[in-house]
């Protein structure tokens, strides 16, 4: 039985594709922004969904992974690369080529984090340079 939290080994993570990483990445990062919002202040929910569009799209993901990626240690570098220079089916209408392979580089390495139960280093990452925001 499947459940929510279950951990692979590297090994086997390591084979999975970085699109698919970065579907789950996808969904942990947004989670995590909506988390953020909800604990943060008390929004209605247009509010909540104009503010966590605003901070999930590819532009905005771009821009965090950049700022952080001093912090990756080499095998988060490797990680996001692959996810970063991996052949996508679809294609951002707001963001460029650019930012949009970044953002899928950095939610590959979300997703890889978050599959291999490492939750302290995922936590780390989505919280660095975020600890001036209130």
């Amino acid at each position: 039985m499947f459940k929510i939290g279950d951990i692979i080994d590297k090994e086997k993570a390591n084979t999975i594709s970085p699109v698919v990483l970065a579907f789950i990445g996808d969904a942990v990062y947004s989670l995590f922004i909506r988390e953020k919002l909800v604990f943060s202040k008390d929004y209605k929910t247009g509010e909540l969904n104009k503010l966590a569009t605003s901070e999930v799209k590819a532009t905005s993901q771009a821009e965090y992974a950049r700022k952080i990626m001093p912090f990756f240690t080499e095998e988060e570098v490797l990680i996001y690369k692959r996810g970063r220079n991996a052949k996508k089916s679809t294609k951002s209408k707001s963001a460029s080529v650019s930012e949009y392979n970044s953002s899928t580089g950095f939610e590959a390495l979300l997703g890889y984090l978050y599959i291999i139960g490492n939750y302290e280093r995922l936590n780390y990452i989505l919280n660095k340079g975020r600890e001036d925001e209130s």
